[in-house]
């Protein structure tokens, strides 16, 4: 397994399948993809892209840190899953985070991943709230150190 920045495109068709099977590959571009402080990372296998996980300099009024970084679009293949991808992603991702002078990373996560995002060193803020079309969340965060 090796993790590798990729660009934004190639996260697509992960984001779609795993994220928003019902909606169109078009609907898997986020804002915010092609700027210049984001950066999306991939992990693969027998050099095959298998997980994917995108980071954007944006700050949550909800969180004091005033520079952040937000988690969006993490996934990985079904195929892949329960074998430490995410953790290796995020691995390589904080230290670039804080290259970037900023401390915090934040994410909407969805209420089915809280737990992994708490194995990680996330914490839950403020309530469950819906995103329509797509489930429960919850607004968790980690300091770096």
């Amino acid at each position: 397994m090796k993790v590798l920045r990729i660009n934004a495109i190639d996260t697509y068709p992960i984001r779609q399948q795993m994220l928003r099977p019902d909606s169109p590959i078009d609907k898997c571009k986020f804002d915010g993809d092609e700027e210049d402080q984001t950066f999306h990372l991939g992990a693969f296998m027998d050099n095959k892209l298998v997980s994917v996980a995108s980071f954007y300099f944006e700050k949550h009024p909800d969180l004091e840190e005033p520079f952040q970084f937000r988690l969006r679009g993490m996934a990985t293949l079904p195929d892949y899953q329960h074998k430490g991808l995410s953790t290796e992603l995020l691995k390589m991702a904080f230290p670039i985070i804080k290259q970037n002078f900023c401390h915090l990373c934040w994410c909407n996560a969805r209420v089915s991943a809280t737990g992994f995002y708490q194995k990680v060193g996330f914490e839950k803020v403020g309530e469950e709230f819906d995103i329509p079309g797509i489930g429960p969340h919850l607004l968790m965060f980690k300091k770096l150190g």
